[in-house]
């Protein structure tokens, strides 16, 4: 398995990372990939990275939510993660980028301006782009679709939506949706989403820890360990072994992230 979204780096695992990369292990997950939020993100986690070479696999790029001019030079900051892009051999994708109107919509016009350059950048090098969207499903699929001729493919991060939405997002051939632990809610309306229209060929594993950590551990800090529960609630909703959800997943991933094969 690999859970290709955990943000490790992040104080919630400063004291134990070790024993979390080491449970990883054990719960059988053989890579982990870790998207960068913003400027002050960036060095700790290539550090985190350079650390566990061949385990943990960094993602360059600026999160949405902090897409604020009243607090960084937007700009300068995306000129610093470009220099680290055309200097890092390690990064296996652009994110976490994207678009997120759900708690303020002061600086939509800004997010638009920086995910439109980050996509730029998944074309010049050759990336797939880790793609967090909230609230903003319209315009998401208004940008992407102006660059159906680039070939862009990437991951729609944490995918908690409609038929409607799922079938949009799969419209765009070279992405897959990320699956973590709101699939095992028991009020989660996904898995019926994804057994409607969803193919397993289309999905990758995730975490998102320490963030919506799966049933049985909900409410409790998310680890990349419990990547486990995910792939076992979803051989269970495709009614097929563990292992073959195990392989597909990794099939999947290894198409989308070559350079982490």
């Amino acid at each position: 398995m690999i859970d290709t979204h955990a943000h490790l780096d992040g104080d919630e695992f400063a004291e134990d990372i070790s024993e979390v990369i080491q449970r990883a292990k054990s719960a059988g997950v053989e890579k982990i990939f870790l998207p960068n939020v913003n400027g002050d993100t960036l060095q700790p986690l290539l550090r985190l990275c350079a650390s566990h070479p061949g385990y943990l696999f960094p993602m360059i790029g600026l999160h949405p939510e902090d897409v604020n001019p009243t607090k960084m030079d937007v700009d300068a900051t995306l000129d610093v993660m470009e220099s680290m892009l055309e200097k890092q051999n390690t990064c296996v994708a652009i994110g976490e980028v994207g678009l997120d109107f759900y708690w303020d919509q002061t600086y939509q016009k800004e997010q638009i301006e920086a995910f439109e350059r980050q996509i730029e950048w998944a074309i010049k090098y050759h990336l797939p782009l880790m793609i967090h969207a909230r609230n903003a499903h319209t315009e998401l699929v208004n940008i992407i679709s102006k660059h159906s001729a680039d070939h862009l493919t990437g991951v729609f991060h944490c995918f908690t939506g409609t038929e409607e939405e799922a079938s949009q997002l799969l419209s765009f051939s070279g992405f897959a949706l990320g699956i973590g632990g709101v699939l095992t809610f028991k009020k989660s309306k996904l898995p019926d989403v994804l057994k409607s229209v969803v193919p397993l060929s289309r999905i990758v594993l995730e975490t998102d820890s320490p963030y919506m950590a799966p049933v049985p551990y909900r409410g409790k800090r998310n680890e990349s360990a419990f990547v486990r529960n995910v792939a076992e609630k979803l051989a269970e909703v495709y009614d097929t072994p563990l292992e073959e959800v195990e392989y597909q997943t990794n099939l999947n991933v290894s198409r989308i992230f070559p350079k982490a094969i």
